[in-house]
C-alpha cells in the first residue's frame, strides 16, 4: 500500500501526512507541479495554507498539474483524503462538495476536539464505528462548512464527520466537521488525523482514517 502526499507551496503539514501514512504503509511526498502521481494506491492532500490562501483558501492550488491527476485518480475510484487546507481544495475542485467559510468568530482556532464518526462506510472510515468518537486536534481560520443543500448530502449519507457536542470551533451548521462524495472514495475534514498517530501527542485515533484506506484497497 502505497500513499501519495502533495505538497503545495504555502503546505506546512506534509511531512506529519507523510508520517501518518508510513505507519501503516509506504509514503512518498509528490510535488504539485508534476502531474505523475507514480503510482500510488491512495493520495493525501494536506493540511496547510497552499498560495498563501490568496484570493480564497485552495483556489489557486486545485488549478496545480498534479490535481488534474488527482481528480482522474479520484473519479476512477482511487482514495483521497483532504485535510483542512487539503478539504478546501478538493471542495474548489469539484471533488466534494460545499465550500468552507470564515470561522463565525473571525479568528483563528486551534485546539484538541471529539469528532464523531457519522458514516463508516468510506475509503477513510472503515476502520471506525458508526458514532464513534475521535480526539483529533483542528486549528484553522476557514473552517465553516456551508453547502446549500445540506438536507440531500444527509440524505445520502455524505456527511462523514461532526464535532462532538458543544466542540464545533468555527459554526459550521449542524455540527458538519467532514464529507464525501456520493461513490465515499473521497473524504474531506477539517480536523487534523495526521496529528492523532502518537500517544505523545495524546491521541492516536487519527490512524484509523489511514489504516481505513488500507483495507478499502486491500478489498478493492
Amino acid at each position: 500500500m502505497k500513499f501519495g502526499v502533495l505538497q503545495f507551496p504555502g503546505s506546512c503539514d506534509e511531512r506529519d501526512a507523510v508520517d501518518a501514512c508510513a505507519r501503516v504503509g509506504e509514503a512518498e511526498l509528490l510535488w504539485h507541479r508534476d502531474p505523475d502521481l507514480k503510482g500510488v494506491d491512495a493520495v493525501v492532500v494536506p493540511g496547510g495554507f497552499s498560495y498563501g490562501d490568496y484570493l480564497r483558501a485552495g483556489a489557486i492550488a486545485r488549478f496545480s498539474p498534479a490535481m488534474e491527476s488527482v481528480i482522474a485518480f479520484a473519479d476512477a475510484g482511487g482514495p483521497v483524503l483532504g485535510i483542512c487546507n487539503g478539504f478546501q481544495v478538493l471542495c474548489e475542485a469539484g471533488l466534494l462538495p460545499g465550500a468552507l467559510l470564515r470561522n463565525v468568530s473571525l479568528r483563528f482556532h486551534c485546539e484538541q476536539i471529539g469528532v464523531e464518526v457519522v458514516n463508516a462506510d468510506t475509503a477513510w472510515t472503515r476502520a471506525a464505528s458508526p458514532g464513534e468518537r475521535l480526539s483529533i486536534p483542528t486549528k484553522h481560520g476557514e473552517g465553516r462548512f456551508y453547502a446549500p443543500n445540506l438536507d440531500e448530502l444527509e440524505a445520502n449519507g455524505q456527511v462523514v464527520f461532526r464535532y462532538a457536542p458543544g466542540e464545533n470551533p468555527n459554526g459550521s451548521e449542524r455540527d458538519v466537521a467532514g464529507v464525501c462524495n456520493l461513490q465515499r472514495n473521497v473524504v474531506g475534514l477539517m480536523p487534523h488525523p495526521e496529528h492523532a498517530v502518537d500517544t505523545l501527542t495524546g491521541s492516536t485515533d487519527g490512524l484509523k482514517l489511514f489504516a481505513s484506506a488500507v483495507a478499502a484497497i486491500a478489498t478493492h
